[in-house]
């Protein structure tokens, strides 16, 4: 198993399985972009890997606007010569039954969900295709392929990645690499946004049996570093004890 240095840009990575990922990569020896919103965290991270002799550097990113999104790839280009890995790792997850009719969190969640990973997609394939070459990773869910109470509008979100990452390896020709992590309860900040006091004492309770993120992150690893001939499509990483 060959374990190149390539260039690695991650949407999400200012905490959780993003930020896993980004010491895991960085330890492997690829080159990094961090994206988030949240800055302050990307400079703490990106200092840590430097600290380590790694190598990275942040840019602010909004993955609910497109042109955001392409100019995040191409500062990646910009500053490591080309694009090899795009890990799509933006998420949220505010749940409620539906007749709570949460509308606005429904749009949030489609926004970085859905069209999050779309405009990564969008911006990384014209890149790849250019250079002949490329990797984009997907990060899913176990709600991917089930349906939990209060969970319908997340679900139908990883559903959608899902759909949408087996149509890219299907049309990409050879030419781009598509992986879809599917990770079960993993600790993470994505319970903290679920503002229905009913969904949030459950995913306390469904939480109780977690991976690390770190554990994803290897997962991610194990993809990113495979030959050019292997193409590992879908990836579920559960807790052995878990049920989900």
């Amino acid at each position: 198993m060959r374990n190149e240095p390539k260039v690695v840009a991650i949407t999400g990575a200012s905490s959780g399985i993003g930020e896993a990922t980004a010491r895991r990569l960085a330890a492997d020896g690829h080159r990094l972009l961090l994206g988030a919103r949240r800055v302050e965290r990307l400079e703490a991270l990106t200092e840590e890997i430097g600290a380590a002799g790694g190598t990275a550097a942040f840019r602010r990113l909004d993955v609910t606007d497109a042109g955001d999104v392409r100019g995040f790839v191409a500062a990646a280009g910009e500053r490591y010569g080309r694009v090899d890995v795009v890990v799509n790792n933006a998420g949220v997850m505010p749940l409620s039954p539906l007749d709570a009719l949460e509308v606005e969190e429904w749009d949030r969640t489609i926004d970085v969900n859905v069209r999050g990973v779309l405009y990564g997609i969008a911006a990384a394939l014209p890149v790849m295709r250019a250079q002949g070459a490329g990797h984009i990773v997907n990060i899913a869910s176990v709600g991917a392929y089930e349906v939990s109470p209060t969970a319908a509008v997340y679900c139908a979100t990883k559903f959608a990645v899902r759909a949408i990452s087996e149509g890219l390896r299907q049309e990409s020709g050879g030419g781009v690499r598509v992986t879809l992590v599917s990770p079960g309860v993993t600790e993470s900040e994505l319970a903290d946004g679920i503002s229905d006091p009913v969904a949030r004492d459950a995913m306390k309770a469904y939480r109780a049996v977690a991976l690390p993120a770190s554990a994803v992150a290897d997962a991610i690893a194990y993809a990113v570093s495979q030959p050019p001939e292997v193409d590992v499509n879908e990836l579920v990483v559960r807790p052995v004890a878990s049920a989900r």
